[in-house]
């Protein structure tokens, strides 16, 4: 197909440098990294295959568009690289080859090279809609970054104003969040050519958002990879130990799983069920989190050998289940049934952990063709099988979350970062499934109490709430719901609404934006007034301070912060939820009386350990390391005057040093090290005196890397209990959140900073 000719839109000099980019990605593009590894010969081959992918799954795709967005990108991207040093248009090939692996639709391959045009080069979202059609071009812009960010302040509100803007595209069409996971996908595969801090930034993003989002919407060989990828970079030296743990049993644990498999394909057949057997691949990650979450060594996880058995249908899976446990004896509390309770992304498979030959634990996931094929690409399955018919009742229950997402994004406050917030809260965390009385299944997120469940029913039913029985028995409002609860809500016939005290124990984003929104439609002086309180309280208990102190002008400047024109509208925010005290208080920082001192709103960045050296009481000296005994941080070391080279540093137990007779050239030097500053905070806790509570609040002031400096109890003859403690801690955000989890321990009644 003849292509014609991209219009000339840029100058010679702008070939290399397009005018739109930030300047961070300018430079980027211009680092000299490794040797380029994409010809255009090879570019032209990479295409060849993209198209071939794409015509597995759509036999009947018009490749010439195909081309025809390849030979667009390749020119609109000419001259620009990648910190690697390849083309750039290497990625937008790579992130559309892998959308043609998941099956998706000629439309959304053509969106995918032509993703970072808009962002990256001259060319604006018109000239591709122009081009390739409003459908191409409205995907292209979903995934797309927002180049003005208003009143955005900070690097991480501007990421939270791009993915809500990729969300609200989401649910408009989830080909946009696709396009993104494979874009994701491909840059931390090449993560390694960028500063070191930004790979951190990238995967720190990926574990947080786009892993949870792949696992959500079912797509597991993402989810798998991002994870290990963004282990790999943040956890380096404990993925290379379970790496290594790995590789060390590779042998071994091929061999075992090989004999299990063997009894399985003699066993199975027998039974009458034809079976397809294969090792399940090890997910470092997957592994680490168990260690973490159990406390376990890595002998004593349970599908580090494991087996998955593929069967024709659903009968299959529970036969094989039966001949799998006659064959060894399961482990208790080892077994999953996905198959009759789904997984909300609708991932279905049985899972049962044995203990198999030699008395080695063994998982067995047991499903249907068809549930691996959903399991492996989830909802991108819908493409593949349904050729991008978007009417399936099936495909709508998949995206009903996008919907309740999008729903409570219309509610909620223009603040993109609560918006971020709520996702991790309420999409990405672990889920516990729990019954209505007549046996319809609602999923939450763990932690979850009766007032989202009666949120998560009707709004009406949230506010007309006065109790709950769960399991047919009365629980209190803050009781937290656990999988397979039947839970029934008791109203009133009359909506008396929510009390307050429900922002603190509701869990859901959901919930809290319907109980704000109640108290906002309630009368706007009482908002005030209680805002003004909630403030004034927070200010006291957190910051030694109260709203005289602050001052108007220090409050006008709160109040704009947020994005309120006057005072009254600010306190009556606070009144009804919509802004938190806490929030506040943390966010500004404050004067301590005691000192003087100004507590920060965050702490700052530790500086990483460098490993570097120091002589004590000199600088400006050269020191080297030697290489005759490798010291390394943390060993005594003494440093050594050579005559012209500055002073080397060897272990005080090096031969060289022992037998040195020249003991005037030997110098006293030390391991730099970084101490973040901290702050000794006084606080008092009021509690009922109990057992093991002194214990609870110590774990966690230790569960937040917070030093207790000193502590004293005095217990009352009512049994009252009072703590007085001084923390060392390094930031108002810290303070605040150890102070929330003290307030949330059972039988505390108050934590506030002590003013005297």
């Amino acid at each position: 197909m003849a292509i014609s000719p991209v219009p000339s839109k840029r100058s010679a000099s702008a070939a290399t440098e397009p005018s739109s980019p930030s300047t961070e990605k300018r430079l980027e593009r211009r680092r000299i990294g490794a040797p380029v590894g994409f010809t255009p010969r090879a570019l032209d081959a990479a295409e060849r295959r993209l198209e071939r992918e794409l015509l597995i799954h759509h036999p009947n795709a018009d490749t010439t568009r195909i081309e025809a967005a390849y030979r667009f990108a390749s020119e609109a991207h000419e001259g620009q690289k990648r910190a690697s040093g390849e083309p750039y248009v290497s990625h937008p090939v790579a992130v559309a080859h892998l959308l043609a692996e998941l099956g998706l639709d000629p439309i959304a391959v053509q969106a995918a090279l032509l993703h970072d045009i808009p962002e990256d080069t001259d060319f604006s979202l018109d000239d591709l809609e122009e081009r390739f059609g409003p459908e191409v071009a409205k995907l292209v812009d979903g995934v797309t970054k927002l180049s003005k960010f208003g009143s955005a302040r900070t690097h991480e509100e501007q990421q939270a104003e791009n993915i809500r803007k990729m969300f609200l595209a989401m649910a408009e069409d989830i080909r946009v969040i696709l396009i993104k996971l494979a874009d994701r996908l491909h840059n931390m595969r090449t993560l390694g050519a960028l500063p070191l801090e930004k790979q951190q930034r990238i995967a720190r993003q990926t574990s947080e958002i786009y892993a949870p989002l792949a696992e959500r919407l079912g797509i597991w060989q993402i989810k798998w990879e991002l994870e290990d990828l963004a282990f790999k970079t943040l956890e380096a030296e404990a993925y290379r130990s379970l790496a290594g743990q790995l590789e060390t049993h590779r042998r071994e644990r091929e061999s075992f799983v090989k004999r299990a498999m063997a009894v399985l394909e003699e066993a199975l057949p027998k039974a009458g069920i034809h079976a397809e057997l294969s090792g399940r691949p090890k997910h470092i990650y997957s592994i680490y989190r168990k260690m973490q979450r159990k406390g376990a060594a890595f002998s004593e996880i349970y599908d580090v050998y494991a087996v998955r058995v593929l069967v024709d249908e659903l009968k299959d899976c529970y036969a094989a289940l039966g001949v799998v446990h006659s064959l060894w004896r399961p482990i208790p509390g080892q077994f999953d049934d996905y198959i009759a309770m789904p997984k909300n992304n609708f991932y279905q498979s049985l899972h049962t952990a044995v203990v198999a030959l030699e008395g080695k634990p063994l998982e067995v996931q047991i499903r249907t063709h068809e549930m691996h094929n959903v399991s492996e690409i989830g909802i991108a399955a819908h493409w593949r099988y349904k050729e991008g018919s978007k009417s399936d009742r099936a495909y709508d229950a998949k995206l009903a979350w996008v919907r309740q997402l999008m729903d409570w994004q219309r509610e909620v406050s223009a603040d993109a970062t609560e918006f971020v917030e709520g996702l991790k809260l309420d999409i990405f965390q672990d889920q516990v499934f729990v019954f209505t009385p007549k046996g319809a299944v609602k999923d939450l997120p763990a932690g979850a109490t009766p007032i989202d469940f009666a949120y998560r029913i009707h709004t009406d039913v949230g506010h007309s709430c006065i109790g709950a029985k769960v399991n047919n028995r009365l629980v209190p409002l803050d009781h937290k719901l656990q999988n397979g609860d039947i839970v029934e809500i008791v109203t009133t016939k009359s909506v008396h609404g929510p009390s307050r005290d429900w922002l603190n124990i509701a869990r859901t984003n959901h919930a809290k934006e319907k109980i704000r929104q109640w108290f906002k439609r309630q009368q706007r002086d009482e908002n005030i007034v209680h805002g003004k309180e909630a403030l004034d309280r927070e200010l006291r208990r957190l910051a030694r301070s109260s709203l005289e102190r602050i001052g108007a002008d220090r409050l006008a400047e709160m109040a704009e912060a947020y994005r309120y024109s006057n005072l009254d509208d600010f306190y009556a925010a606070v009144g009804y939820g919509a802004v938190s005290a806490q929030q506040v208080v943390t966010r500004f920082g404050v004067i301590d009386d005691a000192n003087e001192t100004v507590l920060p709103q965050v702490a700052p960045p530790v500086p990483a350990r460098t490993g570097g050296v120091r002589v004590k009481g000199v600088s400006d000296i050269l020191v080297r390391f030697t290489k005759c005994c490798h010291p390394i941080p943390g060993d005594p070391i003494v440093g050594f005057v050579t005559r012209g080279r500055g002073v080397t540093v060897h272990l005080r137990t090096c031969s060289t040093i022992v037998n040195e007779p020249d003991v005037a050239r030997l110098i006293d030097v030390e391991w730099e090290t970084e101490v973040q500053q901290t702050y000794p905070i006084a606080i008092r806790i009021e509690a009922f005196d109990r057992t093991g509570l002194l214990s609870e609040i110590s774990n966690v002031v230790a569960e937040n890397r917070i030093n207790i400096v000193s502590a004293q109890v005095n217990v009352h003859s009512d049994h009252r209990a009072t703590i007085a403690a001084t923390l060392q801690v390094t930031s108002v955000a810290q303070l605040a959140k150890v102070v929330t989890r003290l307030e949330q321990l059972r039988d505390v009644h108050s934590v506030q900073r002590e003013l005297n």
